[in-house]
């Protein structure tokens, strides 16, 4: 299957960094969100991360503008319709996804691969909103996108081969590197680090040490780039709490049951870095 035209559902830190990598692999790619001035926050922050690597020297100024012209955006989900893969980066709430795996099935032809970017929700799940399953399957980017080399790609119980290995191939165009991960809530990666930072902020509510304590310690004593609560508030609070809570209902395990103070930022509004405020003040 040839990949000619690339989609993207969400223009926000996820979906301009997977545009752009798509853009930069040499793929058209129409990027979509619900409001004109979110493509447009997305379009810029592209931009600008093209501007620091022309500065850089890794790019030219007319690689830059090659990539962008590469790029469209549009606030109407029907334009998908053009399009031959699509990945879905919105927002990590389960009734959204389904709402638009539900729409993209209709709107889509058949022969069109579905992806979500989801960091925990079940790959199974989301397929089972389709009438395509066997085309439906996890293509997880870390984050920032245009820098991490990994792509947690998991397939979900109906997915078939051919989109495997097809998922697999644009890893590859997209210079990542691919890890299979199967069908569990969190998958790997959030399995592993998101327990971590949510005993992190158990430390913190506990009193056991304080906030750049705590960071110290895991920068410093585990030689992690950036500490748990550093890394929370870039992740975005509401999405920590969100795969907390994914971890837990779907292993009923309290080991996975997410700190009161976690869920307190977070009713607060203190979702980290995009809204300013976290465990640290942006």
């Amino acid at each position: 299957m040839e990949i000619k035209k690339f989609g993207v559902i969400g223009a926000g830190q996820m979906g301009n960094g997977i545009a752009q990598v798509a853009a930069t692999s040499g793929l058209n790619v129409l990027m979509s969100d619900i409001k004109e001035e979110f493509t447009a926050k997305g379009l810029a922050a592209i931009e600008k991360n093209l501007s620091r690597s022309v500065a850089k020297e890794r790019i030219s100024a007319d690689e830059k503008d090659a990539i962008l012209s590469r790029i469209s955006t549009t606030t109407d989900l029907q334009q998908m319709k053009d399009v031959d893969f699509i990945v879905e980066a919105a927002v990590e709430r389960e009734d959204l996804k389904f709402k638009i795996f539900q729409d993209l099935d209709a709107i889509c032809p058949d022969h069109v691969i579905l992806s979500t970017n989801t960091s925990s929700i079940p790959i199974g799940r989301i397929a089972a909103q389709t009438k395509r399953p066997e085309k439906v399957i996890g293509m997880h980017f870390m984050n920032p996108v245009p820098v991490m080399k990994l792509v947690e790609v998991i397939k979900g119980l109906p997915t078939s081969e051919e989109t495997f290995q097809v998922t697999l191939d644009l890893c590859e165009k997209f210079g990542k590197t691919a890890a299979e991960a199967s069908d569990f809530p969190g998958f790997i990666a959030n399995r592993i680090l998101l327990p971590m930072i949510n005993e992190a902020v158990f430390c913190l509510y506990q009193g056991v040490g304080k906030v750049e304590d705590i960071d110290t310690v895991m920068k410093l004593g585990m030689n992690h780039p950036m500490g748990p609560l550093a890394l929370a508030d870039l992740i975005g609070l509401d999405t920590c709490l969100a795969i907390m809570e994914t971890l837990y209902d779907g292993f009923k395990d309290s080991k996975y049951r997410p700190c009161p103070l976690l869920r307190k930022y977070v009713e607060a509004g203190w979702l980290g870095r995009k809204t300013g405020k976290g465990f640290y003040q942006y």
